[in-house]
C-alpha cells in the first residue's frame, strides 16, 4: 500500500483550513481535511435524508420524501407500514433472507403486483399477482453470500421454489409475510433485489452510446424496468422530441439501433419502473449512467463521440509519448488545486451617461464579468497561474490534482445565471467586518464556486468550466488542459466520488442511477433506508454493475481523456475488490492499443474507516490497514495530526509538534503543568500514556513511509515496530507494506512563516508520496475559514502575483466560524467566574482580533520566503533517490532517527539516509553525489545542538542548495567533525550532506 503524507498547512492558525466535520473511524483516528461535508443548503441540506424515514409503525399516515421539494403524501393502515421497509433479501434465485420468526405450524409467503397494488390487512396481503409459499431452509445463508453481505450473516434463509421465475418478478412490487397458525399476518416488508439481480443479471456488454459509420445504438442495464424509451431532441433547446423509440430487453439491457443523425443531439431515457420509494411503478426520466456529454441544465445526454477526430486537439494522439516521465510511483510529488481557484476572472467596467429629470446628466457604472473557460486558463502560457505552475515542476511538482471536474450539481453550468458580489465594495471593508461573509452567504448558492463533491454524472466534464457548456466544448477543452499541463511537466490526477451521489429517487433532478434501478446503486440499512454516512446516498460498490459501472468510468477518463491519476473520495466506502480491479484494469491499458500507459496511472484515496463499511461491514473495503500490498495510496493522517496538533476536528489551539508544543504555549490546556512535564520527561512509560509524549514517535513513523515493520527505538529505549506504535485511540501508528502507501497568539509574523517553512519541509522531506494543497505555498488563509468548499472566490482567491495571501478579507462564513469570531476575553477577566465558564472562555479560538490586528497580515516578502522556501525543499527532495525510496527493504536498511529514546531533546527530530559504495559489500549505492545524508527538524524557539556518536567523525556539510537559499538564517546551521555536534537555528529544517 502507497502512503501520502501530506499537509494543508493553515497560515496563522494551528488548524486545517478546509475541513468540515466527520466522524471518526474506528480506529480512533480523524478522517483527512473534508471538503463539504456540511452541504449546500438550497441543495444537500434540502435531500439529506431523501430516502424514507424510519417511522413510526404506529402513525396512520406517512410523509414519503423521495427527492422532490414537495413530499408525497401516502394514506396507510398500520399493517400497511410495513411495506415502506425492505427489511428482506433477495439473496440468490433461490433464496430470500430475513431475520423474521416463523411461528410454528405457521407460514411464509412472498408476493408480487406488477401494478404495485400491494396491500396489508390482518389476515391477508391483497393486490397480489403472485403468491408464492416459501419454507425455511435450515442450511442458512451460503458463506459466499454472507462475504457479500456480512450485515446479514445471521438472517434466516427462506427457499424460493426453483419453478418461479425470478427474472419476471424482480419487475414487480414484491413483499414477504408471515402468518400464525390463526392465519393472521404476524409480519410484512419489502425486499432489497441487489443479490439477485447481481446472479441473474450481471452483464459486461457494451453499455451507453456506441457509433459506427452507419448508425447509433443505446444499450441501458435496467433489468426491474417494465419499459424503456428514448427521447430524442435535436437541440438543447428543442421543447418537444423529435423522436420516441422503445427500447427492447434482453436479459436486462435495453437496446436500440438508431440513426447516425442522432449524433449531435440530445436524449433522456423515460423509465417505467416500482420505486421503493413512493410504492408506485413510476415514470422516470433520467439522464444516460454512461452519458459522455450533457446539455447546459444537465437534463439531457449528449449524443457524442469521443473517437470522433474533431474533437482531438492537434497531437493528442502522440500526447501519451510526450508526458513527463516517471520511472516510480515513490518520484511522485502531488499538487492539489481547485480548477475554480485557477482562475482569470476579467471586470469591464464602462460608463453610461443617463440624462434625468431637471436636465441633470449622471453617469452610472456598470461591471460586465467575462468568465472565459476555466480549462482555458491552463492553456494561457505566459500568465501568472502557469508561470507558477511551471516553478513548481522544475522543482520537483510531479502531478496536479485537480478537485472535481466531473458533473456535479451546486453550481449552475450557464454562467449568465451565476450571482456576484462587488469585490471593489468588498476590498474597503475592514479586515474583521462581519459584511463580506454576509454578502457572500447571500448568493453562494447561486454563484460559481463548489469544490465539487456533489456527483450527478461521473462521466462528464463539468459544463461551468467550459467556455460554452453546451455541445461538445467541455470534452475538447478539457482535453486541451490535460495537454497543456502534461507540456509544462505536469501529470494529471482526476479527484473522483464514488462513494455518493447527489440526487435520488424518481422525481429529483440529480438523480439518475436510481430512477434507472432504483435500490440498486444506493447503500441501503437493514431497513431498506438509503445510507447517508459519506454525507449523502451512499453508493454500493459491493453490487457487481455498481463495480463494474466505477471501473469503466475510470477507464473512460484514463482512455479517452488521457488523466495520469485518480484520487479517490471517501476510499474507505469502496470495496478493496473494486479498488484492486480498477487498477488492474487500467493498469492493462497500453500505448499501442489505447494510447495510455496504464501501468504510469497513480491511484490514491481516502482510506478512512467509519459508517457501515467500518471494520468490514460491508465486506472488505478500501481502508487503511486493508491496503497493505495493493499499492493503492492512502493518506498518512497519522504525521498530520502529529505535526498540527490533535486533528481537523479537535479544537484549533490544540498544538502539536510544529506548532509549538510544550515549546511555545498559546494558552491552550493540554492536561496541566504536570502533563506538560511529563512531555519533557524521559523516563516514562508506554508512548500510548501521553499525547504529547507520542508526538515525536508518531512522527517519526510517519515520516519513514509509515511502514508497519520499520523498527525504531520508542521513548524507553527499546526498539520496535511501526505497528506497536499506537496513538492516542490505541490502535496502530503504522499501516503500510509500502513507502509510496500512505500557533501561539504572541509570536511574530516572521516566526509564525517559518513555522509554515518548518511543516513543508516534514512532508517534503519525508518517505513516501508528499501531497500540498494549493496554496500551502503562499501562506494561504482563506481569512481563517474552517470549510470553505461554499465561501465563494472572495475566501478562496489565491493570488499567483504574490501580492496577497487572502488574509484579513473579513470574519470567515458564519455558519461554520461564528463561534470562533469573538473578541478574546483577558485573562483578568477570568477572575470571579465558574471554573467551567474559565474553561470554555480559553478554549475558543479568536478569529476577530487576528484579523484586525495588521501584524498578522504577511507581505509581499513572507509569501516570497514561503515560495522559495517551499521551492528549495522541494529540490532537496529531488537531489538524491535517499529521499524517495522505493522499497520497504531500503527504507529499514537505509533510514535512522538519532534523537531517540529517554535522552531525547524536546522539539528536535534527526533522521539520517545512508547509501552503500559501488564495490563495497553491503549496501547498494543508489546517489552519485552523496554517500550519507542527515536532516533535522529543530520545531523549538530556540537554536538547538545535537551530538551522536554515530555521527562522529564525518565530513558533513550543509546541502548546496541552503547553503545558496534565499534564507538567511538556514545559512547558520552548521557541523563539528570532531564531536559530531549539529547546530541549527531556531525554527529551521536543515539538511547536511557527505560528498562522496
Amino acid at each position: 500500500m502507497m502512503m501520502l503524507t501530506s499537509l494543508s498547512t493553515a497560515f496563522l492558525s494551528s488548524s486545517l483550513l478546509r475541513t468540515g466535520p466527520l466522524p471518526s473511524n474506528s480506529n480512533g483516528y480523524f478522517p483527512s481535511p473534508r471538503r463539504r461535508l456540511n452541504p449546500k443548503p438550497n441543495h444537500h441540506h434540502r435531500n439529506r435524508h431523501l430516502s424514507l424515514p424510519l417511522l413510526p409503525r404506529t402513525s396512520p399516515t406517512r410523509s414519503i420524501h423521495c427527492s422532490s421539494s414537495m413530499p408525497l403524501e401516502v394514506s396507510t393502515s398500520s399493517a400497511q407500514d410495513s411495506l415502506l421497509y425492505s427489511r428482506a433479501f433477495w439473496i440468490t434465485q433461490s433464496i430470500i433472507a430475513w431475520n423474521a420468526d416463523v411461528v410454528r405450524d405457521g407460514s411464509c409467503y412472498l408476493y408480487a403486483s406488477r401494478t404495485a397494488a400491494l396491500s396489508v390487512t390482518d389476515s391477508e396481503v391483497e393486490g397480489h399477482d403472485f403468491k408464492i409459499k416459501l419454507e425455511e431452509d435450515t442450511g442458512g445463508i451460503p458463506q459466499n453470500v454472507i462475504a457479500k453481505f456480512p450485515h446479514i450473516r445471521d438472517y434466516k434463509a427462506f427457499r424460493v421454489p426453483s419453478a418461479v421465475d425470478a427474472k419476471s418478478l424482480v419487475k414487480c412490487q414484491l413483499a414477504v409475510a408471515t402468518f400464525g397458525s390463526d392465519g393472521k399476518c404476524s409480519y410484512a416488508t419489502g425486499l432489497q433485489l441487489p443479490g439477485v439481480l447481481d446472479e441473474l443479471f450481471a452483464y459486461d456488454g457494451p453499455l451507453g452510446a456506441h457509433y459506427s459509420e452507419d448508425a447509433v445504438t443505446l444499450h441501458l442495464w435496467a433489468p426491474t424496468a417494465q419499459a424503456v424509451c428514448a427521447c430524442v431532441y435535436k437541440n438543447v433547446n428543442s421543447r418537444d422530441p423529435m423522436e420516441v423509440v422503445q427500447l427492447k430487453e434482453d436479459n436486462g439491457v435495453w437496446s436500440v439501433e438508431g440513426s447516425k443523425d442522432w449524433e449531435g443531439c440530445y436524449y433522456v431515457y423515460e423509465v417505467s419502473v416500482y420505486h421503493p420509494s413512493t410504492l408506485h411503478v413510476e415514470k422516470c426520466y433520467a439522464n444516460d449512467p454512461y452519458a459522455r456529454g450533457l446539455s447546459p441544465d444537465s437534463q439531457r445526454t449528449l449524443f457524442v463521440n469521443l473517437d470522433s477526430d474533431s474533437l482531438k486537439p492537434e497531437g493528442w494522439e502522440k500526447l501519451a509519448d510526450e508526458k513527463p516521465i516517471i520511472v516510480s510511483f515513490s518520484d511522485i510529488s502531488i499538487y492539489e488545486l481547485h480548477v475554480r481557484d485557477f482562475r482569470y476572472l476579467f471586470i469591464i467596467k464602462f460608463y453610461v451617461p443617463i440624462v434625468v429629470p431637471m436636465i441633470i446628466l449622471c453617469i452610472r457604472t456598470f461591471e460586465v464579468v467575462i468568465w472565459p473557460s476555466r480549462w482555458s486558463t491552463f492553456f494561457l502560457k505566459d500568465s501568472a497561474g502557469v508561470l507558477h505552475l511551471k516553478k513548481l515542476s522544475n522543482a520537483g511538482i510531479t502531478h496536479v490534482h485537480l478537485l472535481p471536474s466531473f458533473q456535479f450539481a451546486g453550481v449552475d453550468d450557464v454562467k449568465e445565471n451565476w450571482k456576484c458580489v462587488d469585490s471593489t465594495v468588498l476590498e474597503k471593508l475592514p479586515p474583521d467586518s462581519i459584511e463580506q461573509q454576509a454578502q457572500i452567504t447571500l448568493i453562494q448558492d447561486d454563484d460559481g464556486y463548489n469544490w465539487g463533491y456533489n456527483p450527478v454524472l461521473w462521466g462528464v466534464p463539468k459544463g461551468s468550466y467550459a467556455s460554452i457548456p453546451s455541445g461538445s466544448c467541455r470534452t475538447i477543452e478539457f482535453r486541451k488542459m490535460v495537454q497543456a499541463l502534461n507540456h509544462i511537466g505536469l501529470r494529471v490526477v482526476l479527484d473522483v466520488v464514488y462513494n455518493h451521489l447527489h440526487g435520488n429517487g424518481p422525481f429529483d433532478e440529480n438523480s439518475v442511477l436510481d430512477k434507472i434501478v432504483p435500490g440498486y446503486y444506493l447503500r441501503r440499512n437493514i431497513d431498506g433506508f438509503i445510507e447517508h454516512s459519506t454525507c449523502v446516498n451512499n453508493t454500493a460498490s459491493e453490487h457487481y454493475m455498481v463495480e463494474r459501472l466505477i471501473i469503466d468510468d475510470l477507464l473512460n477518463w484514463a482512455g479517452n481523456y488521457k488523466v495520469d491519476g485518480f484520487r479517490f473520495d471517501l476510499m474507505g466506502h469502496i470495496m478493496k475488490s473494486t479498488m484492486v480491479k480498477a487498477k488492474d484494469a487500467i493498469n492493462r491499458l497500453t500505448k499501442e492499443k489505447d494510447g495510455v500507459d496504464g501501468l504510469s496511472v497513480y491511484i490514491y484515496g481516502e482510506g478512512w474507516d467509519f459508517g457501515e463499511v467500518a471494520n468490514n461491514g460491508r465486506g472488505i473495503n478500501a481502508s487503511q490497514r486493508n491496503l497493505g500490498g495493493t499499492e493503492i495510496g492512502s493518506f498518512n493522517d497519522r504525521i498530520r495530526d502529529a505535526m498540527l496538533g490533535g486533528s481537523p476536528f479537535g479544537h484549533p489551539l490544540q498544538q502539536g509538534f510544529v506548532t509549538g508544543l510544550m515549546l511555545q504555549p498559546n494558552g491552550y490546556d493540554h492536561g496541566g503543568k504536570e502533563a506538560e512535564e511529563l512531555m519533557l520527561s524521559v523516563a516514562k512509560d508506554h508512548i500510548q500514556a501521553s499525547y504529547l509524549n507520542a508526538v515525536p514517535y508518531l512522527m517519526m513513523v510517519g515520516m519513514a513511509a509509515n511502514l508497519r515493520d520499520y523498527v525504531l527505538t520508542n521513548s524507553d529505549g527499546k526498539e520496535v515496530k511501526g505497528m506497536e506504535v499506537l496513538t492516542y485511540g490505541g490502535a496502530p501508528v503504522a499501516y503500510a507494506l509500502h513507502p509510496a502507501e500512505t500557533t501561539p497568539m504572541e509570536i511574530s509574523v516572521d516566526e509564525r512563516c517559518r513555522l509554515n517553512h518548518l511543516a513543508s519541509s516534514v512532508i517534503a522531506l519525508s518517505q513516501g508520496i508528499p501531497f500540498f494543497h494549493a496554496g500551502d505555498e503562499m501562506l494561504r488563509s482563506k481569512s481563517l475559514d474552517r470549510d470553505s468548499y461554499n465561501s465563494g472566490d472572495w475566501f478562496n482567491r489565491l493570488d499567483f502575483t504574490y501580492n496577497s495571501n487572502n488574509w484579513g478579507v473579513g470574519l470567515p462564513p458564519k455558519q461554520k466560524n461564528e463561534k470562533h469570531w469573538p473578541l478574546r476575553k483577558k485573562r483578568t477577566a477570568f477572575h470571579g467566574t465558574t471554573f467551567l465558564l474559565k474553561i470554555w472562555m480559553s478554549l475558543f479560538l479568536r478569529i476577530r482580533p487576528r484579523l484586525a490586528d495588521p501584524s498578522f497580515k504577511p507581505q509581499k516578502n513572507h509569501i516570497l520566503a514561503a515560495i522559495n522556501n517551499f521551492l528549495d525543499v522541494l529540490q532537496i527532495r529531488y537531489s538524491s533517490p535517499l529521499f524517495r525510496l522505493m522499497t520497504a527493504n531500503a527504507i529499514q536498511e537505509r533510514v535512522r532517527f538519532h534523537n531517540t529514546g529517554p535522552s531525547w531533546v524536546p522539539g528536535v527530530i534527526v533522521m539520517s539516509f545512508e547509501d552503500g559504495h559501488r564495490g563495497v559489500p553491503g549496501l547498494t549505492q543508489l546517489d552519485p553525489n552523496y554517500s550519507f545524508i542527515v536532516v533535522i527538524f529543530n520545531a523549538s524557539p530556540s537554536e538547538v545542538s545535537f551530538a551522536s556518536p554515530v555521527l562522529r567523525a564525518r565530513t558533513f556539510q550543509l546541502h548546496p542548495i541552503q547553503a545558496m537559499s534565499a534564507d538567511e538564517v538556514v545559512k547558520n546551521s552548521s557541523y563539528e567533525t570532531s564531536t559530531g555536534c549539529f547546530t541549527v537555528p531556531p525554527t529551521t529544517t536543515s539538511v547536511f550532506v557527505e560528498y562522496r
